[in-house]
């Protein structure tokens, strides 16, 4: 009998761990969702679907350390002073914890802000929040990458 309860309690651990990592997959998918959501409205400029992906708390750190708020970050955007020809975002990673989800990766884009043209590689650092049953960036963060080490 007790080999019994073993038995039963081993498959339903078993059991939860895969109940959560199949719930933490459909979260990181809808995540992704939203980020891609995210990427294609920055390239288009489009200040409804930024609204829609970003909270009114927004913090939106840029590499030179300045912020924006929800309503400059999205002005900029919008008003080309912030014009995102090509984004790409590459070696992203994306980990839930609740309610809340981090994502990482770099971004590699052509930009043409105020008219001046160029090539940019940061690294990103997305903090999402669910709310009310959908995912909102809260935070997100931009650093220098690091140049190649030439160490093996």
């Amino acid at each position: 009998m007790k080999y019994f309860f073993a038995t039963i309690a081993v498959v339903l651990f078993q059991f939860s761990g895969f109940a959560q990592n199949s719930s933490n997959n459909k979260e990181e998918i809808a995540v992704a969702a939203r980020v891609e959501i995210l990427r294609q409205a920055m390239i288009d400029a489009d200040a409804n679907k930024l609204t829609a992906v970003t909270s009114t708390d927004l913090s939106y750190g840029h590499s030179d350390g300045h912020l924006e708020n929800q309503n400059v970050f999205i002005g900029n955007i919008v008003s080309g002073v912030s014009d995102f020809v090509t984004i790409e975002f590459q070696n992203q990673t994306i980990t839930v914890v609740g309610d809340v989800a981090i994502v990482r990766h770099a971004l590699a884009a052509h930009t043409r802000d105020a008219g001046v043209e160029k090539d940019i590689k940061i690294g990103i650092m997305l903090v999402w929040q669910k709310q009310k049953n959908q995912w909102l960036l809260i935070a997100r963060q931009a650093f220098k990458l690091s140049p190649p080490s030439d160490k093996k």
